[in-house]
Order: structure tokens, then sequence, then C-alpha cells
């Protein structure tokens, strides 16, 4: 795949993962959702940290959460130029289709996340018991790099209690699949399963 094929592509993933999380924003009060299937629902949620809803001061106590905010997405930034990079020279080596296509996804993912990051703050008001605005006349609901990613793809395939035999977690209340996530996370875990699926084809 030629590197004009592999941006188009990107831009395609970009205004799904995009129109989608704007469509939501505006749409939804914060913990709203739709069940579309019994196994699949709409539900908006946002992710102030890492993957999972972590935070980096959950691992250093000294960083406060806003320092580690912008600490995750200048280090976001940072990275995606890396990963820019490595699709630039993978098509100009025409190097392996699998490899191009998974850093691509990821890529972007990862740009996908990192608009919401450094712009949702500044260009939404928040959603707490309402549906957010675009470009509100009183501004942002907090400062540019300081926005929370957009998350609304719920897949609760399985509820249940486990059995008790199980180790650890038996006779407590499970779901499966338990996290909430977006088109961009769906970008970067296809990219990832590619290489690691597909390594050596990847990597020949």
């Amino acid at each position: 795949m030629s590197l004009k094929k592999s941006i188009l592509f990107i831009i395609f993933i970009l205004l799904i993962d995009q129109v989608s999380k704007i469509y939501i924003k505006t749409h939804f009060v914060l913990g709203e959702d739709v069940t579309v299937f019994s196994w699949f629902k709409i539900y908006f949620i946002e992710n102030d940290g890492m993957a999972w809803g972590t935070k980096i001061s959950d691992f250093v106590s000294f960083i406060s959460d806003r320092t580690a905010k912008i600490s995750l997405t200048l280090f976001r930034i940072v990275a995606i130029f890396g990963i820019g990079y490595w699709l630039y020279d993978a098509t100009k080596k025409q190097q392996s289709q699998i490899l191009i296509w998974a850093v691509a996804l990821i890529f972007a993912g990862a740009l996908g996340n990192i608009i919401d990051s450094v712009f949702y703050g500044v260009i939404f008001d928040d959603s707490y018991g309402q549906v957010a605005s675009f470009m509100p006349a009183n501004g942002g609901y907090d400062g540019f790099l300081h926005g929370k990613v957009v998350d609304m793809l719920y897949f609760p395939l399985w509820k249940g209690y486990l059995p008790d035999w199980l180790p650890f977690y038996g006779g407590e209340y499970f779901t499966f699949f338990e996290p909430v996530f977006n088109v961009a996370d769906m970008a970067i875990s296809t990219g990832f399963g590619l290489l690691i699926v597909f390594n050596k084809r990847a990597f020949a």
C-alpha cells in the first residue's frame, strides 16, 4: 500500500471516529445508554487517563492528576510522530502490506484519541446532567491539552455469577466484556493484533 493510500485510509478511520464521538457528545448525557442488542449498547462515558481508565498518578503518587494528564497528552503527541515516521519508512521501503496496514491503524487510532485529549476540553462544555454544546459561548469544560476521551461502544456479552469453585473470583458477579471503548481504540487494538498474529509476515 502506498503512502497516499495509507493517508486516505487514516482519514477514513479518523472521520468515523470523530463523527461518532461528536454525535455522542452532542446527543447523550454522560452515563446515558441505548440498548442496540442484549449484548451491545451505546454507553457514553469519558476516559480521563490511559487505557482501562488508569492514570499516571495511580502509579506515581507525587504527580497531580492534572500534571499527569498533560504529561500523558504530550507523550501521545510525541509518540504519534514516531508512528508516523514508521509508516512513512515502511511505505517508502515497500515493506509488508500487513505491517503497513497495522501501522496505519495504530496511527489513526492514536491520532483520534489525541484529538479528544488536546481539543475536546476547549470546544465542548461538560456532559454532567446535560447534553454538551459544540463551541459554547462560555468556553469549554477544561483547558487545552486537558480534554477527555469519549467512549461509547459497550459489549456486555455475558453477565452472571462465577462458579464458586473458581479461585480468587468464585461466586463474584462478572461481566464479559466490561471495557467501554471507541473506534480509535478498535483501530489501535486491530493494528497491534495484526502485528502479533502475523508477526513473521509483517516483519519478513
